[in-house]
């Protein structure tokens, strides 16, 4: 039986949840709460996304490891996924 020390030691910093999915989900969360603030394109949605994409560069360059060819694969589709969200917000306003 392991001692509750080693059980913990065992998990990478108590959650399993790997680095890209989490920054997949806060892609859709930005955009999502974005797209819907406003039908015009102001100073603050291009700051947003331009943060966004600094994060999206430095997040990746230093979990470039776990940045395998399925990952990338399901990165670009959530890209996708967030350029139609993207296309019926503006669609609909």
């Amino acid at each position: 039986m392991e001692s509750t020390g080693e059980i913990f030691k065992r998990r990478r910093n108590h959650n399993n949840t790997p680095k890209y999915a989490l920054l997949i989900i806060a892609n859709y969360v930005v955009c999502c709460t974005l797209f819907t603030l406003d039908a015009k394109f102001n100073w603050f949605f291009f700051l947003t996304i331009a943060l966004l994409a600094t994060y999206n560069y430095f997040n990746i360059r230093r979990n470039i490891e776990e940045f395998t060819s399925p990952v990338i694969i399901a990165y670009i589709i959530s890209w996708v996924g967030i350029l139609f969200l993207f296309y019926i917000a503006h669609n609909q306003l």
